[in-house]
């Protein structure tokens, strides 16, 4: 056995101290698996001071994280800060400058900084690894990274955000509105305090275009991204989406179309016999298509101490190893410059729930609305009456550019908008989004949610 891969590590919140919990308890597998000891030698946080659980004693403190790149008792650092600038990139620059390996965790810098890290870690011959930056503890990186190297991969979707999926789980079982399920996620620490980049689907898109970028050799285009969260999602859509046969996730996704890039966050209606609506609570999944292997699905737990911590691990072991390969899958050289695709540019069925005057003609106004914008009506539903006032109106409609679908909604001036997530290759997925709406153009519609679907 060679001589210990010495690290450090910068961040000591939940997940650094569970990394330096699995390298102690998991010493000798660790460096079975590694063919040598993996041993922290230093640690940077911002309070030295703060009970961990941990004892730190054995370990030299660096105050200024980016100064562990220098130390000579480092061989690799790992850092667990967060952020996708400040003190995270001057310490992931500093490392790669410095010819060492840096592992991360964090999704939000390699979403916006990916390119340049991969350059500087090819031009020094140092491995760049980001596996707990996605998923958590489950292995999707390196599964698409290298398990699915021979495959050209059609689309990769999945469920990328725990707490998202955990609220919808809970208003679905309890029939509860999203303001209190999300008030009582936060009250018990499934939720943060600031829920805005899980809820409004920013964590997953930057995990989405991590995984866009491995799976089509593209360069990381996060502002390409088209994202729309949960808020709007009501107790009514997730029962109307029952009776249709649906159940509703935020689902990210990407394909190519004609040559570009299409990635979108938002909510979605997946119908039951589809995998990914039995992905409940704070699991991930993520699934892949490949013209070899075919459907692909990775699941387990996305988050947390321990399976943050056992995908660092499996970096570092890899690392020990001395495999590095390509971070993005290919040379940096290789990555196809894509642009982004039009999100309003593809033909889906759509789903639709107005909340309407309860008065004669709002059907015939509604229809002829849509008409006038070549979409076409499959199925009408109303009952139930809305608890701001009108009843609740469902439709489907048929294949429709997505555009026209968009331009015939009340308000022609989206505050956000996220378009389907999928294609044909799984069959009755409904995409959604919600958006409100004046009363004074279209007297008979004051609120919709309204949804994409692919059909077999």
């Amino acid at each position: 056995m060679t001589e210990a891969l010495k690290i450090g590590i910068a961040g000591l919140g939940t997940v650094g101290a569970g990394v330096i919990k699995l390298l102690q308890a998991n010493a000798a597998h660790v460096a079975a698996r590694a063919n040598r000891p993996i041993v922290v030698t230093a640690v940077s946080a911002r309070d030295r001071h703060r009970e961990r659980g941990i004892d730190l004693g054995g370990f030299a403190w660096v105050d200024n994280a980016p100064d562990l790149a220098a130390r000579a008792d480092v061989d690799a650092v790992v850092e667990l800060i967060g952020g996708s600038d400040g003190p995270a990139l001057a310490l992931a620059r500093a490392t790669l400058g410095a010819g060492k390996s840096f592992v991360t965790a964090n999704k939000a810098m390699i979403a916006h900084h990916a390119m340049e890290l991969a350059e500087r870690a090819e031009a020094m011959n140092a491995a760049l690894k980001f596996e707990a930056a996605v998923a958590g503890g489950i292995p999707v990186i390196k599964g698409m990274r290298e398990g699915l190297a021979a495959n050209a991969i059609s689309q990769v979707a999945g469920i990328l955000n725990g707490t998202s999926n955990y609220i919808l789980s809970v208003m679905e079982r309890e029939g509860a509105a999203f303001a209190k399920v999300l008030a009582d996620a936060q009250a018990l620490g499934y939720a943060e305090a600031d829920p805005t980049f899980d809820v409004d689907g920013i964590d997953a898109a930057h995990k989405l275009s991590i995984l866009a970028s491995l799976a089509f050799g593209a360069r990381p285009l996060f502002e390409g991204v088209t994202t729309a969260g949960i808020r709007e999602i009501l107790a009514a859509d997730i029962d109307y989406a029952r009776v249709l046969g649906y159940r509703i996730k935020l689902v990210g996704a990407a394909r190519l179309v004609d040559g570009k890039l299409l990635q979108r966050v938002h909510p979605c209606l997946v119908p039951m016999a589809h995998p990914l609506a039995h992905v409940m609570d704070s699991t991930n999944a993520v699934l892949a298509e490949g013209n070899f292997v075919g459907r692909v699905l990775f699941e387990g737990r996305g988050a947390g101490e321990g399976p943050t911590a056992s995908a660092v691990v499996a970096d570092l072991i890899d690392i020990a190893r001395g495999e590095f390969g390509p971070p993005l899958a290919m040379p940096v050289s290789a990555l196809m410059p894509l642009e982004a695709a039009d999100p309003l540019a593809p033909s889906e069925r759509v789903y639709i729930r107005l909340t309407v005057a309860d008065r004669p003609g709002v059907l015939a106004e509604v229809t002829a609305i849509l008409r006038d914008f070549a979409v076409s009506v499959e199925s009408v539903i109303q009952r139930g009456a809305a608890p701001e006032g009108g009843v609740y109106f469902v439709l489907t409609t048929h294949r429709t550019p997505e555009g026209g679908a968009w331009r015939a909604q009340p308000d022609q001036r989206p505050r956000q908008y996220a378009g389907p997530a999928a294609h044909d290759a799984n069959p009755g997925e409904l995409i959604c989004r919600s958006q409100g709406r004046p009363t004074s153009r279209r007297p008979a519609c004051s609120t919709a949610f309204w949804c994409s679907r692919w059909s077999a």
